[in-house]
């Protein structure tokens, strides 16, 4: 069964959600079976740190909702998601439009399956690199999320 909400749809609403739509980040592409998502943080004037770089707030915030909605899709509603906890290392100053990716592979995806299929909380990690223009890499942002099968499911 698959999850009520439409990719292109789920695109709509996040660029239309105001801590993304004025912090100039956009969602470019949700693929259709929710495995693979593109993130875009625009360069803008009030996007930037008192260095004229990327606010790392901003970076942070590009990857905050993306693998909770990535692993809802992908489910369907049988299951409960949620973001647990994540962290940032900046690893160079982020100039100009930055870009992330976000991958879910069917490996992972039955390994959360198998690790749920009793009712059972698992807690997923997810590694995002956040890369400038020219490709290189400004930061890592580490999300785990928590995942468990409704009882309804079991």
């Amino acid at each position: 069964m698959q999850w009520a909400m439409k990719p292109r749809f789920l695109q709509f609403v996040l660029n239309c959600w105001p801590p993304f739509l004025f912090s100039g980040i956009k969602v470019e592409r949700i693929r259709d079976d929710f495995c693979y998502v593109r993130v875009k943080l625009k360069s803008r004037p009030w996007t930037k740190n008192i260095n004229r770089t990327q606010f790392g707030g901003s970076m942070f915030a590009m990857t905050d909702p993306i693998y909770p909605l990535m692993v809802m899709g992908a489910l369907g509603p049988d299951y409960h998601v949620w973001d647990k906890k994540a962290d940032i290392d900046f690893i160079a100053p982020g100039r100009g439009v930055l870009t992330a990716e976000f991958w879910l592979s069917d490996s992972v995806l039955q390994a959360i399956k198998a690790a749920t299929d009793d009712g059972d909380k698992h807690f997923p990690e997810f590694l995002v690199h956040i890369k400038d223009k020219q490709g290189n890499i400004v930061c890592e942002v580490n999300r785990t999320i928590y995942v468990r099968k409704k009882k309804s499911c079991r």
